[in-house]
């Protein structure tokens, strides 16, 4: 079967001047090897061959690299979408020359109040730095979208600091902290806590024009809900079949939160980006599914086979099992809330 490449995200560095407490990738150093400008170029190349419709550069902190804006344009040049995934702490530094690359999307990382986001970020000022790099985009007409990465320590900022982005008018993307990296499983949402949050995404998309301004749930949320709204559209996880991560020396994942350097596929220094990619042997824990692949959480659910187990990422991290994903809103609400 042929797969059709669509979305690549790429650690471009792993290189931070930040140290988050819930960062899955431990950013902070670059890697000893990483690509070079030359070897990025050949990549974007590669993914343009692939026919891959979006290119997301995130990090660590992309910007640190000097080489981005070769790297931006030649995506752009490519016919490719650009987006980029940053902490905010350098754009006010390049919003001329990002402007200038039109990049679809800006994630800016914006974790809660001013306080909570300042401990999250290990930085104070991080808070502030964050919200005016999402007004610089909005004044030239870049769409910014707010990234929230909900643990115990601001599941109770939600509610202030949906008020902050709403009087921005950016896009809220929510998703949930998994115990790798930086992360202490201590802070990790419970059920009950991660199902509120989802109530809370539902209320704020009924409460609010949804088409103009989005407040949606990561990959991370979901499944086949009786009560929330939109949760039957998951058609399983991406990684390998859509969508792959690449990290910054060159490794291709299906997905760069299931850890950066856990399941690596190739390296683009080995083989074509092309090869790895078309090679039946890779990804197998989603091109090989079946029935069976559901792992005890999901095997005898009626929506196994649709959902697959649910995210991935997630599964790995929870159960050290694909297709077996604890944090399922079907599941939740049969057996913690009792529909």
């Amino acid at each position: 079967m042929a797969y059709q490449l669509e979305c690549a995200v790429w650690e471009f560095t792993l290189k931070c001047n930040l140290r988050c407490s819930h960062c899955g990738s431990s950013a902070g150093i670059a890697r000893p090897d990483e690509l070079t400008t030359k070897e990025c170029i050949k990549l974007c190349e590669d993914l343009a061959e692939l026919r891959c419709n979006d290119v997301s550069l995130m990090g660590g902190e992309p910007f640190l690299r000097n080489d981005w804006p070769q790297v931006a344009q030649c995506i752009t040049d490519l016919g490719m979408n650009l987006n980029f995934v940053t902490n905010g702490i350098l754009i006010d530094k390049y919003i001329d020359d990002i402007a200038k690359y039109n990049p679809k999307v800006v994630g800016i990382s914006l974790d809660g109040t001013e306080q909570t986001h300042d401990r999250i970020r290990g930085k104070s000022g991080a808070f502030k730095k964050a919200n005016n790099s999402i007004d610089l985009l909005i004044d030239r007409g870049i769409q910014a979208t707010a990234i929230t990465t909900v643990s115990k320590i601001n599941f109770k900022d939600l509610h202030a600091l949906k008020d902050v982005i709403y009087k921005k008018g950016c896009n809220w993307q929510i998703q949930v902290a998994m115990p790798f990296g930086n992360f202490d499983k201590r802070h990790l949402l419970t059920k009950e806590e991660y199902y509120a949050v989802a109530l809370f995404i539902s209320s704020q998309r009924i409460k609010t024009s949804f088409d103009n301004l989005p407040v949606i749930g990561a990959h991370c949320f979901g499944y086949n809900s009786k009560i929330l709204p939109g949760c039957h559209g998951w058609k399983g996880c991406t990684a390998g079949i859509s969508s792959i991560g690449i990290t910054s020396d060159g490794g291709i994942v299906g997905c760069l939160s299931m850890g950066n350097d856990c399941f690596i596929e190739g390296n683009v220094r080995d083989a074509p980006l092309k090869d790895i990619w078309q090679n039946p042997d890779n990804f197998k824990y989603n091109r090989q599914f079946i029935k069976n692949s559901l792992g005890p959480n999901c095997k005898d659910c009626k929506h196994g086979e649709k959902c697959r187990g649910g995210c991935n990422s997630v599964s790995y991290i929870l159960t050290k099992k694909f297709h077996n994903n604890p944090y399922c809103f079907y599941t939740i609400e049969k057996d913690i809330i009792k529909t």
